[in-house]
């Protein structure tokens, strides 16, 4: 404006005008703040997708760990097993009832020892299977994380989409996409 109160538009002002007398009320300060939204909620459901996803992993790690600790107790119990069975067919080929009572010994021993050894190694193994489940239960939600994250960002996308074309029903779209997928990130909090 100059000093004689005459005023001169630059071509940026003359779009500015426009904008606003033929563009929908605030369209794009509305899409600027479903986005906004949409990618803060989006932020969090990545987040929390990689979280599960590192605890599926710390969970099957953990079952391999029990995994391997169950096999190994079977290696001795197989151990405890084949020394029994020779204690045993020492006991038929002693020729002395000092050796027999020896060997009957050496097998109760080697019994019991393999009893023992049997309930750790299932207790293992039920150890191992439990974060085996855990870990699947982790996983599954992660996948609902990450759709719940895609179609936000499918949302944004159909919001500058919206933005550029001035069409409102993709501005309806990109609400329909974005309730769906805080939908489904709800679905992932509730572990469903």
């Amino acid at each position: 404006m100059s000093s004689g109160g005459f005023h001169v538009h630059g071509p940026h002002d003359h779009e500015l005008e426009h904008a606003a007398q033929h563009e929908p009320k605030g369209f794009a300060g509305q899409l600027a703040v479903i986005t906004a939204i949409l990618a803060t909620v989006g932020a969090f459901f990545s987040y929390m997708g990689g979280a599960t996803q590192a605890s599926a992993a710390l969970y099957k790690n953990d079952a391999a760990i029990k995994k391997t600790e169950a096999a190994n107790k079977w290696n001795y119990f197989q151990a405890k097993s084949s020394k029994q069975n020779l204690a045993e067919l020492a006991l038929d080929l002693a020729a002395s009832d000092e050796q027999k009572v020896k060997y009957k010994d050496k097998i109760a021993r080697y019994e019991k020892e393999k009893n023992d050894i049997k309930a750790e190694a299932e207790k293992l193994e039920e150890e191992s299977t439990h974060f085996d489940e855990q870990s699947g239960e982790q996983m599954h939600q992660h996948h609902r994380w990450a759709q719940a994250t895609t179609a936000l960002q499918v949302a944004i996308a159909l919001a500058a989409i919206a933005l550029l074309t001035k069409r409102r029903w993709m501005e309806w779209a990109t609400l329909g996409v974005g309730a769906a997928g805080i939908g489904v990130g709800i679905a992932a909090w509730l572990h469903l």
